[in-house]
């Protein structure tokens, strides 16, 4: 593995010297010399390889950490992050299906089932009384044994008595509510935002506290077209990717 790109910085161009700096990294990352997790050099020997000052190397630093290329982490400098993973906004697919579409042994672990009553912002997406029984399950999702995203799931409990009775470690709830309810969920609307991550998440996803996060709700409609389960959605930003294609 190559320490450093071959090619040096042009000082002639009109292009910045940040981001010759910033495109000549960018290359060995996506050409694969620096492999995922590779720690990268220290802001100091960049500076004195490439003979360029401290901002500059911040500012190429600051891009690659803006395209999701390379992540840092207190202490111990800049690392290449994993390859993110890419959804696209056309269907309700479930985690476990999208996974082993993108080449990923998808696995989860439950944090929680209860029976709760729903809040006046549940019921209201859920279209029912405040109060109403719901069924919640929490779970932490992973692609190939690494943390991606925290679920949390509320279903209308009258609609799937008993939902909770199943160990969702090892099945699916999409298919669980088809095979055992006859509910199938044939759309879904959704927001997205961004958040940062609380202690908590961040304990979850191995990330740091107040790392950004891509947080998904979807309120998901039967066959009916009843509204059946509320989720809220955590994943991980440097590992997760929305991608949609648009029609003019």
């Amino acid at each position: 593995m190559n320490r450093y790109p071959v090619i040096g910085l042009n000082r002639e161009s009109k292009i910045p010297l940040y981001h010759q700096l910033y495109e000549l990294l960018r290359a060995m990352i996506l050409g694969g010399e620096w492999p995922p997790e590779t720690l990268l050099p220290a802001e100091s020997e960049l500076q004195a390889s490439y003979h360029v000052s401290q901002i500059t190397v911040r500012q190429a630093l600051d891009n690659l950490v803006s395209d999701g290329l390379i992540y840092r982490q207190r202490g111990r400098g800049s690392f290449v992050s994993q390859p993110a993973i890419q959804t696209t906004l056309t269907r309700i697919i479930s985690f476990t299906e999208d996974m082993h579409q993108r080449g990923y042994q998808p696995s989860s672990r439950t944090i929680l089932t209860e029976l709760i009553p729903a809040t006046p912002y549940i019921a209201e997406k859920l279209e029912i009384d405040t109060g109403e029984e719901l069924a919640q399950l929490n779970r932490l999702r992973f692609a190939d044994e690494e943390p991606l995203s925290i679920e949390r799931a509320s279903l209308v409990h009258r609609y799937c008595p008993g939902v909770l009775n199943e160990n969702y470690e090892m099945h699916s709830l999409r298919e669980t509510l088809f095979r055992e309810y006859g509910i199938q969920l044939v759309r879904a609307v959704e927001s997205i935002r961004a958040q940062k991550a609380d202690q908590g998440q961040a304990e979850l996803l191995s990330i740091e506290p107040n790392d950004a996060l891509l947080s998904i709700e979807r309120v998901s409609y039967s066959q009916s077209n009843l509204p059946v389960e509320w989720l809220q959605i955590f994943y991980r930003s440097d590992r997760y990717v929305l991608h949609a294609e648009l029609q003019g």
